[in-house]
């Protein structure tokens, strides 16, 4: 736990250009294929955080060296052609849902016995789809515990291919982690998806980065895949985009305060969903400019409440349950479930804070209502070792005096330097 942070008021609207690390998403699935692939890949650009630390450690523990330059923002990665040059390793990705989720599939290539575990509220998120669809390639995956949750054992001896099937109700990042190793198997893998598949644009990111790799993947409007056996993945110098889930912030943040804050590096062409939290704030009645290497957000003084169905985009559902704190009328998000299974229970972590802030909120199974009422605070947010909530009610803080984050530190999660950027607003 670190200590609590003020957040202090701006004086004036922002007017401000602004750069944000890389994605953690693109970081973490440039890693994983980076390592399966034949050859040496340069990635630049990337993501030096908590997640992405997990993933490389990983995978230097399992015997393919990914070395960290110009402070982490460059990754070199020997890649192992689809095989793990140690047999038997003992893992431990702390809260990293990516780096779990993809490497229990990845580890079922090697030979020999793999064991991964993760922190106290890792142990509490469904693994058990996950671990299903692989035994039915012919992998021998099971969670130690009986649990449906990590840690999890794989002994490792391949993958048969096949035909199977996948529940990605509580992350698109089961489908995703059997994409990523599908090509590998023995014969051509099949992949059926339910109706409740949720993130789906991290599923076409999924997609896009094999194929920047060297693997095609055919599909059927996401709903089945195929993926040819025999295909690899190639080395190669990667660049990867900023993170829009972390540029969100500064463009809720000038929608918020009717300022003007520009996000560099990313553009019209961006293959991350969550730029299209601008089309929210559009709606809303801020003023939003796109172009090729940039999305640019103005305010346009108060915002209209709105009713969203957040699911592709679900990471940005606190800062806009946040914003309706602000808002003229209410704001609804809707068809975010699967947000209880995250780093935290993100719908009663949202709705509790804001009502110690003094705001009505209607908590739902899949969705929050926010009714306005502007902020007034007493004591620190609680943010529950979820940089996700620290972020987001941190915006508050802007707008309303006495907002204090309780331990900012787990924003280093994906963002480390955060609130020292959120700080540069003021010019």
């Amino acid at each position: 736990m670190s200590a609590e942070r003020p957040i202090q008021p701006l004086v004036a609207p922002p007017d401000a250009v602004v750069r944000v690390p890389g994605s953690k998403s693109i970081t973490n699935r440039a890693l994983l294929l980076a390592a399966l692939a034949e050859g040496e890949s340069t990635l630049t650009g990337a993501l030096f955080s908590d997640d992405t630390r997990y993933m490389a450690a990983a995978l230097n523990e399992i015997g393919l060296p990914v070395v960290a330059e110009d402070s982490g923002r460059v990754l070199r990665v020997t890649g192992g052609g689809g095989s793990w040059p140690v047999s038997r390793a003992d893992l431990f990705v702390g809260n990293a849902g990516t780096a779990m989720r993809f490497l229990i599939a990845a580890l079922c290539l090697g030979d020999g016995r793999y064991r991964i575990d993760g922190s106290a509220r890792m142990r509490e998120r469904p693994i058990g789809p996950l671990v299903e669809a692989l035994n039915r390639l012919g992998a021998d995956v099971r969670c130690e515990l009986d649990s449906g949750t990590p840690p999890v054992v794989i002994a490792a001896r391949g993958l048969r291919g096949g035909r199977t099937e996948i529940d990605a109700s509580h992350s698109s990042q089961f489908l995703s982690a059997l994409l990523h190793v599908a090509p590998y198997a023995a014969s051509d893998v099949e992949i059926a998806v339910g109706d409740d598949l949720i993130a789906r644009p991290y599923v076409a990111m999924t997609l896009r980065v094999m194929e920047q790799f060297g693997v095609a993947v055919e599909r059927d409007d996401l709903r089945s895949f195929r993926v040819t056996a025999g295909q690899r993945y190639h080395g190669r110098d990667y660049s990867i985009e900023p993170d829009a889930s972390g540029a969100h912030y500064f463009w809720a943040a000038a929608a918020l305060s009717g300022g003007r804050v520009r996000v560099e590096g990313i553009g019209t062409d961006s293959m991350q969903g969550d730029v299209a939290f601008v089309d929210v704030l559009e709606r809303m009645g801020a003023e939003v400019r796109r172009g090729a290497d940039f999305v640019e957000v103005r305010g346009r003084g108060a915002l209209s409440g709105v009713d969203v169905d957040m699911n592709a985009i679900s990471d940005t559902a606190p800062t806009l349950a946040v914003l309706g704190a602000f808002a003229t009328s209410p704001v609804s998000i809707r068809n975010v479930r699967h947000l209880r299974w995250q780093e935290s229970d993100r719908l009663h972590a949202v709705a509790t804070e804001l009502h110690r802030l003094g705001v009505e909120v209607e908590e739902r199974d899949d969705g929050i209502t926010v009714h306005p009422a502007r902020p007034r605070p007493s004591a620190p947010v609680h943010t529950y070792d979820d940089h996700r909530i620290a972020m987001s009610f941190a915006l508050a803080g802007l707008v309303v005096d006495g907002v204090r984050i309780g331990d900012p530190g787990c924003v280093a999660k994906t963002f480390p330097d955060y609130f020292e950027r959120l700080e540069g607003l003021r010019g």
